[in-house]
């Protein structure tokens, strides 16, 4: 305790004439052990931060494909007209369109790195060299430090970083200093002296032109009382700011302090502290700040909202150019220094709105930190969550859900409702399959209006775009037995028929009741036929699919009901995602990630997200059934998706329901997996198939999401066989056959004879290879000029399915 004898004297004096009695001592004690108590065990109420993954620069990296100078200007670094000179700031030659960048510190766990001086040298619209500007070394990668998404608050939504003292530049402690508290180390807590002369100043001015209140007092204020203006209130002020004078030591409490002070708004958020302040006003860190800078920052303590300089740029300079005088006046700076100060541009910049950038995909974080973590630490500890979210395809996302939506309403004005929970309404989710991490979420058209995501809260029933888990048993079942029986190229009937089955029998129909008759796997599965689909089920057995559906990821028990293998069961939109993962990843399960790391304020790690995998599907499986849905974008009902232009290699499913109530699309090129769902939240039928409703948006976020990378192919694995087949026939393709496609066979159960319809007959043997086609390959024979895409057969609704213990499922 420093509690001098003249403090002592001074606090007992003030005590005894608030009370004149004993009563007085009481309250010395008490007070004294409530201010210290609260003062030592403070913590901040520091929000947590949900970061994106950060963007890795690289030769031959697309500027559009990274839109790096967006990004830079959403991570809040501001263009300069002359080669960069400060952390936070960029530069691009005009003549060369080359670029200097000059990144800050970067946090992210494993990958920390200081601030480092980078030229980008571009050749068209690529980046050809990355060169560290300090020692001229050429480098590999540049890694930027990762955007937030959002900040988790508490009630009092405020934003604060905090710093040590000896990570605020003198400049701008003196310039405090000057404006708000010359004497700081002289008095006790009170600057009775000041007090004085404040007072005489009113008194002459007729009103409040100065104020009497120390940093110390300014602190209390703060931390430990309300803003009215009373005797009482002021009287306990002088207490308590004694009181922690003598406990605490200066340096202390101006660290407190410039945490502490309060600094204006952002939008509804409230900006404490002079490190969140000169990041939003500056985009700087406080070491970073100029003289004038610093001056602004420390003049608008009086008064944030009126000396703000991004509101008021005007009365801010007049403000600072008095901070800078005040500074000059006491020695802090030199009065060239200050005149200097004076002359600098304000550097007021336009700010970018705050706003949720992910909304639906930050509540699924926040959902998840709270099955762990106490809501308090989460809004008030400073934890740094990042994820496995891309800012730049979250963007894409959102406009092809709100934009896809907004053009299935004017194409059709009857989808148009006034009430905004009873709008149509899409979700999107995007998943990178090699590590499961989550890479977009879009969980409706409009946060505004509702905060229900769709993506992992809607449980609809996935139609079609189940189907391919009764081929895939099918698959399996053919490389265990190699019976011949389900290859791509085996006929199979697409006809009624019923299905008996517990005493009870179903009839699955296809569209408008058009059957085609004896059709090939591929060609059933493409145009989404459910006679023949159900036939294959009836053929393989409803356990054998339901335990393909598990191992895939399809979430358990599901009903041991006929109406299964056409998809009349409900789950998530999230679910499909990883189900259509592990088949995008050639058979292997990754657990959905969305979290890599977690670290403290300190940046010390927490929590880890380390990459898992299990393979559940054979490869070779897992490819054959790849191809059959790459079929059914280059012919089959996902066709619309390479009339609109996405050209990639693609492999997908779309699913209609019988009710016509729900519109899916799923499907995946090797490196990206997206799956779109569209429909009321009513459960309204809108009439839409999938393959009009939801493929027009995942087409629109799929062409924006590759622009810039190579197509790559999907590589087959060395157990299955590629063979130009003639459609007709079945059997290997003459350059006589009007029309191929290429079939993917397990290897060693490819057709050996050639085609007999179409010229001459030719015979190979398995492993030979096969002539280039002669005409497009294509999954089935090419429709007629600009048809209309095939037509998916809705799946019926779902059936009731009885309550049984876990076990009994497979």
């Amino acid at each position: 305790m420093r509690l001098t004898f003249w403090r002592l004297i001074g606090l007992l004096f003030l005590i005894l004439l608030a009370t004149a009695s004993v009563r007085g001592w009481q309250f010395i004690h008490k007070l004294e052990r409530e201010v210290v108590a609260r003062f030592t065990d403070h913590h901040w109420a520091v929000p947590s931060k949900i970061y994106a993954r950060p963007v890795l620069l690289y030769p031959g990296l697309d500027l559009e494909r990274a839109a790096l100078v967006d990004r830079l200007e959403r991570l809040e670094y501001h263009r300069v007209p002359h080669p960069i000179q400060a952390r936070g700031e960029y530069w691009r030659d005009p003549v060369t369109g080359d670029l200097q960048i000059f990144l800050r510190e970067s946090g992210v766990p494993g990958r920390r790195r200081g601030t480092q001086r980078v030229g980008v040298s571009v050749a068209g619209n690529r980046i050809e060299r990355l060169v560290d500007l300090d020692d001229d070394t050429e480098l590999p990668v540049v890694e930027t430090e990762p955007e937030v998404i959002t900040r988790l608050y508490a009630q009092t939504v405020e934003d604060r970083r905090v710093v040590k003292l000896h990570d605020v530049p003198s400049l701008l402690v003196k310039a405090v200093l000057a404006t708000e508290d010359q004497r700081f180390f002289e008095h006790t807590g009170v600057d009775f002296r000041r007090v004085l002369g404040a007072g005489w100043a009113n008194v002459l001015a007729g009103r409040t032109v100065q104020g009497g209140s120390t940093i110390t007092q300014q602190l209390v204020k703060n931390f430990f009382l309300t803003q009215d203006r009373t005797f009482q209130r002021k009287l306990t002020e002088v207490c308590i700011a004694l009181i922690i004078e003598a406990h605490y030591s200066k340096l202390q409490i101006l660290e407190y302090y410039l945490n502490e002070i309060y600094l204006g708004q952002r939008g509804s958020k409230s900006i404490f502290g002079v490190w969140e302040a000169a990041r939003f006003y500056f985009g700087k860190a406080p070491r970073d700040l100029s003289a004038g800078e610093a001056a602004v920052l420390a003049g608008m303590i009086k008064a944030p909202n009126r000396y703000a300089p991004n509101r008021h740029p005007e009365r801010a300079i007049r403000r600072r150019n008095y901070v800078l005088r005040r500074m000059a006046e006491r020695g802090a700076i030199t009065p060239d220094e200050a005149r200097a100060a004076m002359q600098e541009d304000l550097g007021r910049r336009e700010t970018p709105p705050e706003r949720n950038k992910a909304p639906y995909f930050a509540d699924f974080i926040r959902k998840r930190l709270e099955d762990s973590y106490p809501a308090g630490t989460l809004t008030r500890a400073g934890l740094n969550v990042f994820t496995t979210l891309d800012m730049r395809l979250q963007e894409f996302a959102r406009e092809a859900v709100q934009q896809g939506l907004a053009a299935l309403e004017e194409a059709h004005p009857g989808l148009e409702r006034e009430e905004p929970g009873k709008r149509l309404q899409a979700c999107l989710i995007a998943i990178q399959p090699q590590t499961g991490h989550i890479l977009a979420m879009v969980g409706g058209r409009d946060y505004r209006d509702t905060q229900f995501n769709r993506v992992t809260q809607a449980s609809r029933q996935p139609g079609s775009i189940f189907k391919p888990v009764v081929f895939l048993a099918a698959i399996e079942h053919e490389r265990e037995l190699q019976s011949g029986r389900y290859l791509p190229t085996r006929l199979v009937k697409d006809v009624p028929f019923t299905w008996f089955y517990e005493d009870k029998e179903w009839r699955p129909s296809n569209y408008r009741d058009q059957y085609n008759g004896f059709v090939s796997l591929q060609t059933a599965l493409a145009r989404s036929m459910n006679a023949a689909t159900a036939r294959v089920a009836q053929e393989v057995g409803l356990e054998a699919t339901r335990e393909t559906a598990f191992r895939l990821g399809f979430p358990g028990p599901l009903p041991a009901y006929p109406s299964l293998s056409l998809g009349a069961i409900e789950v998530t939109p999230f679910d499909v995602g990883v189900a259509y993962g592990t088949l995008a990843n050639q058979g292997t399960f990754t657990p959905p990630a969305a979290i890599t790391w977690i670290t403290s304020s300190t940046g010390a790690v927490i929590e880890e997200h380390r990459l898992s995998a299990e393979q559940r599907i054979d490869p070779d499986a897992a490819y054959l059934l790849t191809h059959l849905l790459a079929a059914a974008v280059e012919n089959g009902t996902g066709i619309g998706a390479r009339r609109r232009g996405f050209l990639h290699p693609a492999a997908g499913k779309t699913g209609t329901t019988n009710d016509y109530g729900d519109a899916w699309f799923a499907g995946y090129t090797p490196e990206l997996l997206t799956v779109v769902w569209v429909g009321f939240d009513q459960r309204e039928p809108h009439g839409l198939s999938g393959a009009a409703a939801a493929l027009p948006i995942w087409t629109a976020f799929m062409q924006r999401a590759t622009v810039g990378t190579a197509p790559a192919s999907f590589l087959p694995p060395p157990g299955v066989t590629l063979v130009a087949v003639d459609p007709q026939s079945g059997l290997r393709a003459t350059p006589d056959c009007p029309n191929v496609m290429e079939v993917a066979f397990p290897a060693g159960q490819e057709p050996l004879i050639a085609c007999p319809y179409h010229g001459r007959v030719e015979h190979r043997t398995a492993g030979a290879a096969p002539r280039a086609p002669s005409r497009r390959t294509a999954a089935t024979p090419p429709p007629p000029p600009d048809p209309p895409a095939p037509k998916e057969d809705p799946s019926p609704p779902a059936q009731p399915a009885p309550a049984q213990p876990w076990w009994k499922i497979f």
